[in-house]
C-alpha cells in the first residue's frame, strides 16, 4: 500500500502542478509529499520530474512512469469497486478538456447534468484553443475537433461540424455579398487562429480544393471574441458552426458561400487507452457519447436550414 500511496502522490504532483497543490488535494503536508516522492524515486532508481522553484516537468521516464501508474491505480480502484459490489460506482474527480467555446456551448451544461446525477463525482474543466496532451497534463478525457492522427488515445466519433463563412447583414448591405470564395480578396476577412493559417482559407469546387488568401483588421484564437467582431459588421469571417449557431439563429450573422464550404471536420471523444478506466472516467465518456450527437446534430441541422441555396445571396 505504501507504494500505491507513493503512485498516487506522484500522479497529484503531476496533475496539480505543484508539490504544494499536492499536499493540498490530499490534505496531508508539504514535507510528506517530498519524502514520498523522494522515496518513490530512490526505489525506482531513477528521477522522475525535474524540480525548480517555479515549476515541475516530468522527465522521459517519468512521463512513462505517469501513464503506468494511472493505469495501476484504475485497475486498483476497479478491483476495490468489485469486492465492494459497487462496480459502476462513480466518485472521485474528472478532468475534462476541450476547445473553449464548445467546452462552454456543450461541454459544461452536460458536465453539471452528471455531476447533479453523481453526486460522488467532481470535475474540472479546462477549456483551451489548443491540442492538449491528455497524460502530461492530468487529464481522463476531452473532446476534439480535428482529424485525429494515429496515437495513443481512444477515439469515438461523435459528429462533425462545418467550416463556415459568415458576415452580418449590415456588413453585406455596405459592402456587397461575395459570390465566389476568389471575390473574399476584395473583402476585409476576419481570421480565427484555431482553423489553422490565418492568410488563407481552403475551399472546395468541382470536388477540388481551392486556397484562397485573405486579408483583414482581425485574427486571433479566441473564436468568441472574433464571431462578435464579425457580427458587429467588422468583416467576412470563417468559423467553425457550432461557433456561429446563435448568432445565426438570432439574425445577426448571415451564412455565405456554402456551396463552396470546406468538408466536415469530425468532432471526437478522446480518452487513454487503459484495460480498465475508473467507473467516473467510463460514465463519463458513455454520457457524453450519449448527449452531444444530439447537440452537434441540432447545431448542423440549424447550419443547413441557413445556408442561402447555390445562386442566392
Amino acid at each position: 500500500m505504501d507504494k500505491l500511496r507513493a503512485m498516487a502522490t506522484f500522479v497529484r504532483i503531476v496533475e496539480g502542478g505543484s508539490l504544494t497543490a499536492a499536499a493540498a488535494a490530499l490534505d496531508v503536508s508539504g514535507p510528506s509529499v517530498v519524502r514520498l516522492l523522494a522515496s518513490l524515486e530512490r526505489s525506482l532508481d531513477v528521477r522522475l520530474l525535474h524540480r525548480t522553484t517555479r515549476r515541475i516537468a516530468l522527465t522521459d521516464e517519468g512521463r512513462d512512469y505517469l501513464a503506468r501508474c494511472r493505469r495501476i491505480l484504475a485497475e486498483v480502484e476497479e478491483a476495490e469497486a468489485a469486492a465492494g459490489n459497487r462496480r459502476g460506482a462513480a466518485r472521485g474527480e474528472l478532468r475534462i478538456t476541450a476547445p473553449a467555446l464548445f467546452g462552454r456551448m456543450h461541454v459544461a451544461p452536460l458536465a453539471a447534468a452528471f455531476v447533479a446525477r453523481h453526486d460522488g463525482v467532481s470535475i474540472d474543466l479546462l477549456f483551451v484553443d489548443r491540442v492538449v496532451n491528455l497524460l502530461e497534463e492530468g487529464l481522463d478525457a476531452g473532446v476534439r475537433i480535428a482529424d485525429l492522427p494515429d496515437s495513443s488515445l481512444v477515439a469515438l466519433p461523435v459528429g462533425e461540424v462545418r467550416r463556415v463563412v459568415c458576415a452580418s447583414p449590415r456588413y453585406l448591405a455596405r459592402a456587397g455579398t461575395p459570390k465566389t470564395p476568389q471575390e473574399l480578396r476584395a473583402h476585409p476577412c476576419i481570421r480565427f487562429a484555431g482553423l489553422g493559417a490565418t492568410h488563407e482559407w481552403t475551399f472546395r469546387e468541382a470536388g477540388r480544393k481551392l486556397t484562397v488568401p485573405v486579408r483583414g483588421p482581425l485574427a486571433g484564437n479566441h473564436a468568441d471574441a472574433l464571431v462578435e467582431a464579425c457580427a458587429g459588421g467588422l468583416g467576412i469571417g470563417m468559423f467553425l458552426s457550432y461557433q456561429v449557431a446563435p448568432l445565426v439563429a438570432a439574425g445577426r450573422l448571415k451564412l455565405l458561400l456554402a456551396e463552396y464550404w470546406p468538408p466536415p471536420v469530425p468532432v471526437s471523444i478522446v480518452y487513454p487507452h487503459a484495460k480498465l478506466l475508473p467507473a467516473r472516467t467510463r460514465l463519463f465518456v458513455d454520457w457524453l457519447r450519449e448527449q452531444l450527437p444530439r447537440r452537434i446534430a441540432a447545431v448542423r441541422h440549424r447550419a443547413r436550414a441557413s445556408a442561402p441555396s447555390p445562386g442566392t445571396s
